[in-house]
């Protein structure tokens, strides 16, 4: 090989390299794994606290399935699989796991029939010798109803006799746990705080608040003191007090203390906001949000309210339409553009307070099919569209808004769809995974990820700047990436600026890691 030849070589091996790393990040495979429970759900995944991990799955058996049990399984930090331990437990409706000082922390809900209430039990072991032991929480007498927690933010049932809710901050340093128990002329609704170390901080009885309004609580903010929450919900006016094309309900901020609550509502004439969340800044309070024009589903940009944090009075509240370019993103320069039906999934702060917020236009959608013995079953169809995420100043100004074009739709188990996201640098990255080889161009001006037909899985990794630039890579092929990998259900590390994924079909699993450079 002459010294031309030689260069241009090494050139062309230069750039293939350049190419391929277009993006920041490594990932590496776990070894593939026979796993002997093919229907299962992945409950929590967490860090074990010397570099390894812990996850949960809960799994089903029998010729209809039944929950039967949760496979604990512990992997080092080379994404071995140290341990499994299969807990037979039952007929008790899981809340959430965690790990804390060395042990895993499962929290039930269960109907006590002899005693005649809901009870709250943390099922406790320490994960070097699997041996759990339980610990009642808190206890509500009650007759036992349909679907006591609420799970379903948006359409919410009070009139059932009891409703519950519980809420983990972001930092997974503490929960609340809502109780709502309606009886006759008895109406109660306390609020209980945890910190995850199971500690009760306090107990507040919030049924004062409750005579005239229903409160659906949807997210909560901790002081990390632990001694003050910061819950945002929805509260439902009982009284027919509006017209019939106006809302029953508003959204309210409320503060739980031991020296007792307070709350905020956001109304503003003509503006309706949405899916508030609370954030903690070292001096102040926010919410973040959408927002609406009209009285229906429709979102016209993002509400910034800045809170005092002891008086909660508002001290800014700014309403960010979005753009133009936000709009053609989306819909193109044509149409009818409509934002609706778009879940909050993430927030997160810069150093210098900069909010980065994304959010999934979900719905569902249901129908009839035909069974192979002639008999029509209803079949609910998850559908997880299109990626929002936007960027505001520390000011609560909108500095850029995005619209990332997806198509998924599925039946089953949720955590194959959606995405994750990660922000590093000022940039905010998603992982997607799809079947398709490329997204797709639609009018010549845009892109658009849809799921395909393939049962393998390419995982792309789409990328928006300081300035809202997008950009995108497929950084797994499917090839390489055998098993599809459960994409909305990561392990965040941002201390080792890393993401681990569980990835499985049937009877193979293993762990992916992809890092950040």
């Amino acid at each position: 090989m002459t010294r031309n030849q030689l260069f241009l070589f090494c050139f062309a091996l230069f750039a293939m390299v350049t190419v391929a790393q277009k993006m920041p990040v490594t990932y590496d495979f776990g070894e593939k794994y026979n796993d002997r429970y093919r229907y299962s759900n992945l409950m929590t995944i967490d860090e074990d606290g010397t570099g390894g991990y812990i996850l949960v799955r809960a799994y089903y058996q029998g010729l209809i399935l039944r929950p039967k049990g949760y496979l604990i399984e512990h992997y080092n930090s080379d994404l071995q699989l140290v341990n499994e331990y299969n807990y037979k437990l039952k007929d008790q409706e899981f809340v959430e796991g965690f790990f804390k000082n060395g042990q895993l922390n499962l929290l039930f809900l269960n109907y006590n029939g002899a005693k005649g209430q809901y009870e709250y039990w943390v099922h406790t072991s320490p994960i070097i010798d699997f041996n759990f032991s339980t610990k009642q929480l808190l206890s509500i007498a009650s007759e036992q109803v349909n679907d006591p927690v609420g799970k379903n933010f948006y359409n919410r049932n009070f009139s059932s006799g009891f409703s519950t809710a519980i809420l983990f901050n972001e930092e997974k340093t503490g929960f609340i746990i809502s109780t709502h128990h309606k009886k006759g002329k008895d109406n109660k609704h306390i609020i209980h705080l945890f910190d995850t170390a199971l500690n009760k901080k306090f107990a507040h009885d919030f049924s004062e608040e409750i005579e005239e309004k229903n409160y659906a609580f949807e997210t909560v903010a901790i002081t990390p003191d632990m001694q003050t929450a910061y819950i945002i919900g929805k509260a439902y006016f009982k009284k027919n007090r509006f017209q019939v094309d106006e809302r029953k309900f508003q959204y309210e901020l409320v503060k739980v203390s031991q020296n007792g609550s307070q709350t905020q509502s956001f109304v503003d004439p003509g503006k309706y906001p949405e899916g508030l969340y609370p954030i903690i800044l070292k001096d102040k309070l926010v919410c973040v949000g959408f927002y609406a024009d009209r009285k229906d589903n429709r979102y016209n940009g993002i509400a910034y309210f800045d809170v005092d944090p002891s008086t909660l009075d508002i001290r800014t509240n700014k309403y960010n339409a979005f753009s133009e370019q936000f709009m053609d993103d989306k819909f193109g320069r044509e149409g009818d553009k409509v934002v609706k039906n778009l879940v909050f999934k993430g927030v997160e702060i810069a150093q210098n307070n900069e909010i980065f917020f994304n959010a999934e236009e979900y719905f569902v959608t249901s129908g009839l099919e035909v069974t192979g013995a002639g008999q029509r079953v209803k079949i609910e169809r998850y559908h997880h569209n299109d990626i929002v995420s936007v960027k505001l100043g520390a000011d609560g100004n909108m500095e850029w808004a995005r619209n990332i074009n997806k198509t998924e739709v599925t039946q089953g188990d949720g955590a194959y769809a959606s995405y994750s996201s990660y922000c590093k640098d000022g940039k905010t990255y998603f992982f997607i995974c799809t079947a398709a080889e490329n997204p797709q161009l639609i009018n010549n001006e845009r892109l658009i990820f849809k799921q395909g037909l393939s049962r393998n899985r390419n995982v792309f990794l789409i990328s928006l700047d300081e300035n809202g630039t997008m950009d995108y890579e497929k950084i797994i092929d499917q090839q390489e990436a055998r098993l599809p990998l459960m994409v909305s259900k990561p392990l965040k590390d941002e201390a080792d600026s890393n993401m681990l994924f569980y990835a499985k079909r049937g009877g193979k699993k293993q762990l992916v890691k992809v890092g950040f450079n």
